[in-house]
């Protein structure tokens, strides 16, 4: 007997084991509730996670538009290319794995833990979040060859975009690079290590060189490996796009341009479109593509010859004596000038105390308009100008298209400069001199064109008083935004005095004459700073380079049903004949090549 109980009215405690007994029954029946709740109320959404849990979806790459020239030959492809990515829901260690990614890549440790922070809540944990974009082939086959110990880490398949001629064609086409911070929020239709247009026709048109990305599922195991997949949605391509471009055309520009500044155009002045767009010095578009090292740009952001600086729209200079034209078709539209009237050239003429001087530093004698023009005589336009007045010039020449874009399809084009009164009171709060209609007339001072706006006037002194839109794409039909305002006759007279300038005896364009080939042209000088005397007795070549004057070539060329606009702007190329004039006697020469028994 228990001693514990040693009188037979003691008891074991009965409330104590009615409380357990029932504490067991209300688990159990706790158990049994969430049991059915898991089971059967919310089976079916458990079902689905834990096939989820098994199955994932990823997005697939779409590859842009390809970019040919016209006649077809390719400028820029997509090749596969390889970046490494983590999945976070599959990684066990992310400091070991960041350590190793470092290891293998060779990015610096902090690099790699700095992109994964700032891309972290923008993919989702199962997607792969690209810590390095660019892999070698060496790099993939070591991360392949021990991914089976480090879950997480997956090697990414994308398109990457791959320019043929990657200086060649730079200033047209641009660059792809990462989409930045500001254009992921702005675009939801970009993830993040997307590639989007940064400059030229792949910035402008990127939305139709983007294509449609598509979606994949994958079955997956436990250390996130890939077992099975399934394409639910196939990836849609970027649209290809044909440019005006001339591949060949192209590549004699940039060898004519080898260790020289400057911009070549060449257009269609019935059209507006370009066949040739070169600008001198250039970059690789691809550097760009990879991502450019913060050194590589500083290096060539801090080029003194500008390599990144589109010199054919973006670059604006002094147009020199191409300006006669519209300041010769400015008189006639005013009626200011008898083309046959002359004008006597001593080799300078006098306003007040100041003395302007001609090119010819014995004169020209009598001149009238065409001779004036033919011989780029400045005394001629210095008395024109002083009776046009910067008012009517200005007016002109805007309504002849300078001073405003010309709406080509590139980004940062720069309008140039017409001067006014008004811009200089804005500018400087000073009056227009009477001497700097002086300067207007001939294409010095305050006025500066770009070569692209050039080829637009001359090319609608071809085409009739057309301004035309210049265009980049094959088949685009002809955008005529203003008329020049000139009579036939009026443009005629001008068109005469280009060929003459070319045929003519003493023609300051003799070296373009064809016998094959009507050609026309136009020299230009215009200097970039005011020569001190020690510089005016120097020889050519002895001038310091920066000081040098720029050499304008503008010119037409037209055989049978073809004709084409020429204009070369040379820096510091010092005389538009001889700077100037050989490069587009060369382009002549592959846009209209020799006739059997015709000299050239």
């Amino acid at each position: 007997m228990n001693p514990l109980y040693e009188s037979k009215t003691q008891q074991p405690p009965r409330g104590g084991l009615i409380l357990l007994q029932g504490l067991i029954i209300l688990l159990f029946c706790i158990f049994a509730l969430r049991f059915w709740y898991l089971q059967i109320h919310k089976g079916a959404y458990f079902e689905e996670q834990a096939r989820n849990n098994q199955l994932r979806q990823d997005q697939l790459y779409a590859p842009r538009g390809l970019i040919r020239d016209r006649e077809g030959r390719l400028l820029a492809v997509n090749e596969p290319a390889y970046a490494l990515g983590i999945v976070r829901e599959d990684c066990k260690d992310l400091e070991a794995t960041f350590r190793k990614v470092s290891e293998w890549t060779g990015v610096e440790l902090p690099k790699v833990k700095k992109i994964f922070k700032k891309q972290r809540r923008r993919v989702k944990p199962f997607e792969p979040l690209i810590l390095v974009p660019n892999l070698s082939f060496e790099q993939v086959a070591r991360i392949e060859a021990n991914s089976m110990h480090w879950p997480g880490l997956e090697v990414v398949v994308r398109p990457k975009r791959n320019y043929m001629y990657g200086r060649l064609m730079a200033h047209v086409l641009g660059y792809v690079a990462e989409a930045d911070e500001e254009e992921l929020e702005n675009d939801p239709n970009l993830s993040v290590g997307d590639s989007v247009g940064k400059q030229g026709l792949e910035s402008v048109l990127e939305k139709r060189f983007r294509g449609v990305k598509g979606r994949r599922q994958s079955e997956v195991d436990a250390t996130g490996r890939r077992l099975k997949q399934k394409i639910l949605k196939n990836p849609v391509a970027g649209e290809d796009i044909d440019l005006s471009i001339d591949l060949d055309l192209q590549k004699l520009g940039g060898e004519l341009f080898e260790g020289k500044a400057g911009a070549i155009v060449v257009m269609n002045p019935d059209n507006g479109q370009l066949l040739a767009f070169v600008s001198a010095p250039s970059y690789d578009s691809n550097s760009f593509v990879s991502g450019l090292s913060t050194k590589d740009w500083v290096k060539l952001r801090d080029d003194p010859m500008h390599p990144l600086q589109n010199r054919v729209i973006q670059s604006v200079y002094p147009p020199g004596s191409v300006f006669k034209l519209a300041v010769a078709a400015c008189g006639l539209h005013y009626n200011m000038l008898d083309p046959k009237e002359t004008t006597f050239c001593p080799g300078y003429t006098k306003l007040g105390k100041y003395v302007f001087r001609c090119w010819k530093k014995w004169g020209h004698g009598d001149m009238n308009l065409q001779q004036a023009l033919v011989q780029s005589c400045d005394v001629y336009f210095y008395k024109l100008g002083m009776k046009l007045g910067v008012d009517r010039i200005s007016d002109f020449a805007k309504k002849s298209g300078f001073g405003s874009l010309t709406g080509i399809s590139l980004p940062h084009e720069k309008p140039g400069l017409i001067p006014t009164r008004e811009w200089k009171r804005r500018r400087f709060n000073e009056i227009w001199h009477p001497g700097e209609n002086l300067n207007l007339a001939i294409g010095q001072g305050y006025a500066l064109v770009s070569p692209l706006q050039v080829a637009r006037f001359v090319s609608a002194l071809i085409n009739g008083g057309r301004l035309l839109r210049p265009q980049l794409l094959k088949g685009e039909p002809a955008d005529e935004q203003a008329r020049l305002p000139l009579t036939s006759e009026q443009i005629e007279i001008i068109k005469k005095a280009m060929i003459e300038t070319v045929d003519g005896p003493r023609g300051t364009a003799r070296r373009l004459r064809r016998k094959d080939v009507v050609i026309g042209g136009k020299t230009g000088t215009a200097q970039v700073v005011k020569l001190t005397d020690e510089l005016k007795e120097m020889d050519d070549e002895d001038i310091p380079y920066k000081y040098r004057d720029h050499a304008w070539m503008a010119s037409f060329g037209e055989r049978g049903d073809k004709r084409y606009v020429v204009v070369c702007m040379v820096e510091h190329g010092l005389h538009g004949s001889s700077g100037a004039g050989p490069l587009v006697k060369a382009m002549y020469k592959r846009l209209f090549p020799p006739q059997d028994g015709k000299k050239k």
